[in-house]
């Protein structure tokens, strides 16, 4: 699936306002997410802590949720935005959701305030993945 530079664009624009909502009193470490729909829709997210710190939900699964209360599942591209220097992929729980969503060669870019960015493709976030494919 192709992304235009211009679609990247909104992306990283979107996913900086989602960042701007974040609920994160406790750890101060705000992320705002931004994807892509097949049907050509950008969809957000933000994290939103929690003070039983086990259900906080981050922005990728957020931003992957709203598109799935829009009816929608299938998505070309994923960009996390970060104030950090150190430029941040998704966490552990969050490729295992992109993994159910994401073709494996779906590109997943992290960006910073800095406008650094890097980019992996779903299968190298998450190699080898339990996916619905491997149930019976």
């Amino acid at each position: 699936m192709t992304v235009t530079n211009e679609q990247k664009t909104k992306l990283v624009n979107q996913a900086k306002v989602a960042y701007a909502s974040a609920y994160a009193p406790y750890s101060k470490f705000h992320v705002g997410a931004a994807a892509l729909t097949a049907q050509d829709n950008i969809v957000s997210g933000c994290n939103v802590e929690n003070a039983s710190y086990g259900l906080t939900v981050c922005a990728e699964r957020n931003c992957i949720a709203q598109a799935v209360i829009g009816g929608e599942q299938d998505f070309k591209t994923l960009v996390i935005y970060t104030e950090q220097e150190k430029l941040t992929p998704p966490c552990g729980a969050c490729r295992q959701v992109i993994v159910e969503f994401f073709e494996p060669q779906a590109i997943i870019m992290a960006v910073n305030h800095l406008n650094q960015s890097k980019t992996w493709t779903v299968d190298e976030l998450l190699p080898s993945a339990f996916t619905p494919k491997d149930l019976i």
